[in-house]
């Protein structure tokens, strides 16, 4: 038998011989790139200790995407990895650093797994009024009324609860209760909601961290027994700071005050605390790093201008070494008497390794401080990741430190020799130069997380910080600071008065940037698949050495516009379908029965990028919806699923036409042939959203989302009302 030529055996003319020469190349090819991109990570050096951070807040992020709880032994794995990355290091670097990933993953999961299991259980509350009483831990102040954390609260003569209970006191009522005291009233206690929508803010998962186990408003008068309880540290001195300062400065210029000093935003009235959000100056409000910034730094210069002062002291030692460390009590007390917030966590802990840096002379700041901050504030508090706060303060610090260092070259600096005028004119230039730039590069880094979270973007918010935080970090803050050096002294009258006037500014300029055209823009928020993709490549254009950093913006930009590729739902229906909202084209039509809920119909509009929702016409051909007497029929597309809103909860002959049957009733008779999303349906799984996609409906339910997890209440059970009939059965 003849051999058969090759071309004949493989129709691209490639014989055995030809693919074992192709598959050698490929190989190599592929070994070459692979050493190369070893090569490259190896170049890095120290550059790579900041991914571990990373790493670890990746295990976080991945325990709280779980649909169910792992088993526990998961935590034994932190040691053999850890030791394992240890030992490979001393062996190659690379391989130890890899290995140092996995372990921090590993680390990040685990705390959020400990975290998440040594928390309290949750409280089985009464279905009517009672009357609670416990130990007051905090008083925040409102527009109107007072709002108090109680700790071992109890009902009537049980025993203490396991979980704090918030209570919002009247706005008539007479009693001012302060950290300590003991506080009774009559309430009617509610859990923590749960989010408005799949995928909205998980507030049973925040307060299931926090400790926060009912909420309710009063229904009488409290009572008050002075000084009979514990309290946390300063914290009544942080309640009576707050009622003095706005005491003291009358409108919401003394709110504002008051928070800045304490941290406490609630007192601020809403259309002040709107004017401050539209204007991009809502950050000012939240004591972060320019606060504790302005306290160590005032408090280093007076005790530095101190030491200068005493010879002996002067002459003896490193002039800015003990001032360093006072200034870091400073900081400490000033974390302290703000709450432990978590802006102020990273803050301190960077200001801490930068005094220690400062003491032994290193290098004060830098992606690896950061990243130490960031890991110690994920080991205390590992709930903190998902929320803004953490986000958008990590974010703006790291996009400043390393914007100032790859502009360091190009940048110009002071210079020695010029005189007087010409120097404080040139140092006046830059100052102003870094406050832009320092606006340009915290707003661009904090957009993505804001857009995801809140869903609207200030236009003009450079321009309004370039002016408040100049004024905050002059004026503002240092009169602050004095005012509370000399509080208890009864001299902070002008400085207060100073810091009031401050205050009132600040508040016009928010005021007037407001009402500029097209201040806050409305937009639909991010999904959080894009906004996981916009953060790793804001990660890469950070932290990365070199040329290769520029692969961030690409990657970046994917992310941002990952809602364009990823549909926001058709439709939404709350926990109580009391709202019900659709999604037409450029506009969104919504049903809103008697006791809806305000904050859930404020939710749905920012998953939509909207500001305002009509309300359910008759009838609207021409965004999809058809109503009549008794049904809405919705079609977004022509040739689509189609799904009906059934007013009277009557299922009729909608049943099989229609993908999906929405109802704020009961659906009678039951319909098997649709997907049905009733009062039944959200009563057991919570709020749902609805796609009309070409292959039929997609509903999901918030219980499907979030599925088994402790803050996650359990299906409710059907309560039997009459012993002789039956229990509504599950469709």
């Amino acid at each position: 038998m003849s051999a058969v030529p090759d071309a004949f055996t493989h129709p691209l003319g490639a014989g055995p011989g030809s693919l074992t020469r192709l598959s050698r190349g490929g190989i190599a090819a592929v070994a070459q790139l692979g050493r190369a991109c070893l090569d490259a990570v190896a170049a890095q050096g120290d550059a790579l200790a900041p991914w571990l951070a990373v790493a670890m807040g990746a295990g976080i992020l991945g325990y709280f995407a779980l649909l169910d709880e792992t088993a526990a032994g998961w935590q034994w794995l932190v040691p053999p990895l850890t030791l394992a990355a240890l030992l490979a290091a001393r062996w190659n670097a690379l391989v130890g650093w890899l290995l140092g990933l996995v372990a921090a993953a590993a680390l990040g999961f685990a705390a959020a797994s400990w975290h998440g299991r040594h928390a309290a259980p949750a409280l089985e509350l009464p279905r009517n009024a009672v009357t609670v009483s416990g130990v007051v831990q905090s008083v925040e102040m409102l527009p109107e009324g007072r709002r108090v954390v109680l700790a071992e609260a109890r009902i009537g003569q049980e025993v203490a609860l396991p979980r704090m209970v918030r209570v919002r006191l009247r706005a008539n009522d007479p009693a001012r209760p302060r950290p300590g005291d003991t506080l009774a009233l009559r309430t009617l206690l509610r859990a923590p909601p749960p989010p408005a929508y799949p995928g909205a803010w998980d507030f049973q998962r925040s307060a299931w961290f926090s400790g926060l186990g009912a909420s309710g408003s009063a229904l009488g008068l409290a009572s008050v027994t002075p000084g009979t309880g514990d309290a946390p540290p300063l914290a009544a001195t942080r309640t009576a700071i707050e009622a003095h300062v706005t005491a003291a400065i009358p409108g919401p210029a003394g709110t504002i005050a008051a928070a800045l000093l304490t941290g406490s935003q609630g007192a601020i009235p809403a259309p002040a605390m709107q004017a401050m959000r539209d204007s991009g100056l809502a950050h000012l409000l939240s004591v972060s790093g320019l606060h504790i910034a302005i306290v160590m730094g005032c408090a280093f210069a007076a005790l530095r201008l101190l030491i200068a002062a005493m010879p002996a002291l002067a002459l003896r030692g490193d002039g800015r070494r003990w001032p360093a460390l006072g200034a870091l009590v400073a900081g400490g007390a000033y974390l302290v008497l703000t709450g432990f917030q978590v802006p102020m966590q990273r803050s301190f802990a960077m200001a801490a390794l930068v005094t220690l840096g400062l003491v032994l002379g290193r290098r004060v700041l830098s992606p690896r401080v950061l990243a130490f901050a960031a890991a110690a504030v994920m080991l205390i508090q590992p709930e903190a990741l998902t929320g803004p706060s953490f986000q958008m303060s990590f974010a703006a610090v790291l996009a400043l430190i390393a914007g100032f260092e790859a502009l360091r070259p190009v940048l110009p600096m002071p210079q020695a020799g010029q005189g007087v005028v010409r120097g404080t004119i040139r140092w006046v230039g830059l100052s102003v130069l870094a406050l832009l730039l320092s606006s340009l590069l915290a707003g661009a880094a904090t957009t993505p997380f804001g857009l995801h979270h809140f869903g609207r973007v200030q236009l003009y918010g450079m321009a309004a910080n370039a002016v408040a935080v100049p004024l905050t970090s002059v004026l503002v803050m240092p009169a602050g600071m004095l005012a509370l050096a000399l509080m208890p002294f009864g001299l902070d009258g002008l400085p207060l008065a100073a810091m009031g006037w401050g205050a009132e500014l600040t508040l016009v300029i928010a005021e007037a940037v407001a009402a500029w055209p097209g201040a806050a823009v409305p937009m639909r928020p991010i999904p959080v698949e894009g906004l996981a993709v916009a953060t790793f490549g804001f990660l890469v254009l950070c932290l990365w050495r070199g040329a290769g950093r520029l692969v961030g913006v690409p990657v970046i930009a994917l992310g941002l516009v990952a809602g364009l590729v990823i549909p926001p739902p058709d439709i939404l229906v709350s926990a109580d379908a009391r709202l019900i909202l659709f999604r037409t084209g450029d506009a969104a039509v919504m049903q809103r029965l008697p006791g809806a809920n305000n904050f859930t119909q404020g939710a749905f509009l920012r998953a939509m990028g909207r500001n305002i929702a009509q309300p359910l016409p008759p009838d609207t051909p021409e965004t999809g919806l058809r109503c009549s007497a008794d049904a809405c029929r919705f079609a977004p597309s022509r040739d689509g699923p189609i799904a009906v809103l059934l007013r009277a909860g009557v299922s009729g002959s909608y049943c099989g036409e229609a993908a999906v049957l929405i109802s704020a009733e009961p659906v009678r008779p039951r319909c098997r042939a649709s997907q049905v999303v009733d009062r039944f349906s959200v009563w057991r799984d919570g709020a749902h959203v609805i796609w009309l996609n070409a292959g039929g409906a997609v509903v999901l339910s918030d219980r499907t989302n979030r599925g088994r997890r402790p803050w996650v209440p359990p299906p409710p059970a059907p309560r039997v009302l009459d012993a002789q009939l039956p229990a509504m059965p599950a469709e």
